[in-house]
């Protein structure tokens, strides 16, 4: 049967979309809400991550009435939890800004003190727990998001944490106690909290930002291609979204991706809407043509078809009328049809549709008991309409016969009327070779998951040289 099918490159070039002087292939543009999704899952992770978060512990001695000099120490000071409740993204040519605001902050911390007076010559002390609630809580951060040799390099630029409100309940002590803890040391926990938020998040940032320099710069398709995944020049930044641009040409293994054969020109003029879409995504024919070269190379456009809906076209016996030459030589043999790309397929993006014109030899081979015997050779060149759909979770598509010609390559059983040979070829290309294409493509492709995350509700659109995917992102059910 056939080896792996060239239409399941660009099914998979369809789900891997994430532009330049040296130009980007691969496009991304990331809506406001497709940013508000990050916006969300970073601070969910945020206010996990960030905690427990301990605090620096505090000494100080202070003067009370009717007690005298008191040494008071808070130990093991820990921000146990943070609520989000409020917060903006907002991109534009100073960074990536992000605000929250109105969050609460949980704490909870251990006291003890010592004093004494004149009255009494030992020491009086006293020790307990107390638990903290912030109010008001906002944090600003200022990032910057470039690219650095191919990858993307995150960097905090700005960042800093204020406390608008602070109680304090303690876990017994006297009432002077208390007056002590909120006249001294309101102001001490405030801007211990302000102090080592910001530098939990740069440590944070940094995590984020070597996650982000790990990423693949070639992703591996087969044994024998990979795609160049190099992100192209510093990301755009708009008030409505945020633009990437990647290489996305083929190439073969260990083969450095060049792209002086290939001119993009200007961007998708397809849009998303984007106030429905979080992510759009666009993919231009040249990805498509450097597949197509890569795997043509890899001599992987040859199929052998030895099943077929009517399988009496695999038989000489329906060919004795078109060719009899072939039935009286070899009576009710059965066939196989050995199909070979002869050069890469053109590709062309247009509106609505993909269209594909592709050079193939056709060679017929007789079954003579355990030997193939090729009997005749016929050139095709066959242009097709490719039309790509998403349903569920898989990536479908059809391929329609437009029109072809053909000519005689080589004979071993004399020679041939070429007219009723075009019209069985006519024939078994719409009820053999297209069918059993649209057999493997009506399957579709699964789109891969990442992370947990998925691709949701999406559509795709074709305009003049791009391929286009919109579409939500939402965690995997």
């Amino acid at each position: 049967m056939a080896h792996s099918i060239f239409p399941f490159v660009l099914l998979f070039c369809f789900t891997f979309c994430v532009q330049s002087h040296e130009q980007g292939y691969i496009t991304a543009e990331v809506s406001n809400k497709g940013l508000d999704f990050v916006k969300d899952l970073l601070i969910e992770k945020a206010e996990t991550s960030l905690v427990p978060l301990e605090l620096p512990k505090i000494e100080r001695t202070v003067k009370i009435p009717f007690v005298g000099r008191v040494q008071i120490v808070l130990s093991e000071i820990t921000i146990e939890s943070i609520n989000v409740t409020s917060s903006t993204l907002k991109t534009g040519d100073s960074g990536i800004v992000i605000d929250v605001s109105g969050a609460t902050a949980n704490l909870s911390m251990n006291w003890r003190y010592s004093y004494s007076t004149w009255l009494l010559p030992i020491a009086v002390s006293d020790k307990g727990s107390a638990t903290i609630q912030v109010e008001g809580l906002e944090i600003g951060l200022t990032l910057s998001l470039k690219t650095q040799q191919g990858s993307l390099k995150l960097s905090l630029l700005e960042c800093g944490c204020y406390v608008n409100d602070i109680s304090i309940k303690l876990d017994g002590g006297a009432s002077w106690l208390y007056q002590g803890f909120v006249d001294v040391f309101e102001d001490k926990i405030s801007a211990a909290v302000e102090d080592a938020v910001p530098k939990k998040l740069k440590e944070s940032i940094v995590k984020l930002d070597s996650l982000l320099q790990s990423l693949p710069k070639e992703i591996s398709m087969a044994d024998y291609a990979s795609l160049n995944a190099t992100f192209i020049d510093d990301p755009e930044s708009s008030e409505e979204s945020l633009n990437f641009e990647i290489n996305g040409l083929f190439s073969a293994k260990n083969e450095v991706t060049s792209s002086s054969h290939y001119h993009r020109l200007l961007r998708a003029s397809s849009s998303c809407n984007k106030a429905d879409n979080m992510v759009k995504i666009s993919l231009h024919e040249d990805v498509l043509k450097s597949a197509s070269s890569v795997y043509f190379e890899a001599s992987r456009m040859h199929w052998v078809v030895d099943k077929v809906p009517d399988q009496s076209l695999l038989n000489t016996a329906g060919w004795r009328f078109i060719v009899p030459q072939l039935y009286k030589k070899y009576p009710n043999h059965d066939m196989n049809l050995n199909l070979s790309v002869s050069s890469p397929p053109i590709i062309e993006v247009e509106k609505h549709q993909i269209r594909a014109t592709i050079p193939l030899d056709v060679v017929i081979d007789v079954l003579d008991v355990e030997e193939v015997i090729p009997v005749l050779c016929v050139s095709v060149v066959i242009s097709t309409s490719v039309s790509a759909e998403i349903s569920g979770k898989a990536v479908a598509g059809n391929i329609k016969l437009n029109d072809f010609t053909m000519s005689l390559r080589w004979s071993k059983i004399g020679d041939l009327h070429m007219r009723l040979i075009q019209t069985l070829m006519s024939t078994t290309l719409k009820s053999v070779v297209l069918p059993y294409i649209n057999s493997k493509l009506g399957k579709g492709f699964q789109l891969p998951d990442f992370h947990g995350y998925e691709l949701h509700d999406p559509r795709i659109l074709c305009t003049d040289s791009w391929i286009v995917i919109c579409s939500d992102v939402a965690s995997v059910q």
